[in-house]
């Protein structure tokens, strides 16, 4: 007998470009509850009303809450869908083959303030989220583990730094002036501009960096 033949699966780029853009609308969703709600208080209900979907969809393109939050972040992070970690970005290959410091640190700076602009609303939802969700604990660990590693990465072909400076302490000092935490003060809290900010952070970084 001749072998059953098997349906083929029906997929397009009009299909892939819908489910995509599904998916855009509920991160939108999702981000708009988190930010004004708290990620304790939004449930995948509320996300799936908020982005006019069926919970299913949500259940289907996300599994968790924390899947969602995840996925949001990685997507504000690297700015568009590709699964492409910032360290194999072509930005950041670009900082570290800039052979100019001062000019490698403008421009890492400048696509710090983009990212900061693009993910700056989730900083706080992140570190509250933290406190209640065990794998989201483990993700903004591992955020802040990998930002110091992009950080000594650059620091190590930055040179020269300024006499007596190690790149530990280098690193830990990049780390620390571009970290989430100091943007939303100044930004969020005190009011500067992002312009403000990303040149505070080049003039800041020169002095201590290089001397």
């Amino acid at each position: 007998m001749p072998e059953p033949v098997k349906p083929r699966r029906y997929d397009s780029p009009r299909r892939r470009a819908q489910a995509e853009a599904t998916r855009s609308e509920i991160l939108d969703a999702a981000e708009r509850l988190f930010v004004r709600d708290g990620y304790p208080a939004t449930t995948m209900a509320a996300i799936a009303k908020e982005a006019g979907v069926a919970l299913k969809t949500v259940y289907v393109a996300f599994e968790t809450k924390s899947g969602v939050l995840r996925a949001l972040w990685n997507l504000r992070v690297r700015g568009d869908q590709a699964d492409v970690p910032i360290a194999d970005r072509a930005w950041y290959r670009e900082v570290l083959a800039e052979p100019d410091a001062q000019r490698a640190l403008r421009l890492g700076a400048h696509e710090a303030r983009r990212v900061k602009e693009r993910a700056g609303g989730l900083f706080g939802v992140l570190r509250s989220a933290a406190d209640a969700d065990p794998d989201i604990a483990a993700l903004w660990e591992r955020i802040n583990s990998e930002f110091h590693a992009n950080q000594r990465a650059v620091i190590e072909v930055l040179g020269p730094l300024r006499p007596g400076l190690e790149v530990d302490r280098a690193a830990d000092i990049m780390w620390t002036l571009n970290h989430p935490d100091v943007w939303q003060l100044l930004v969020g809290r005190r009011g500067w501009t992002p312009d403000e900010w990303e040149e505070w952070f080049v003039t800041t970084l020169s002095a201590q960096l290089l001397g």
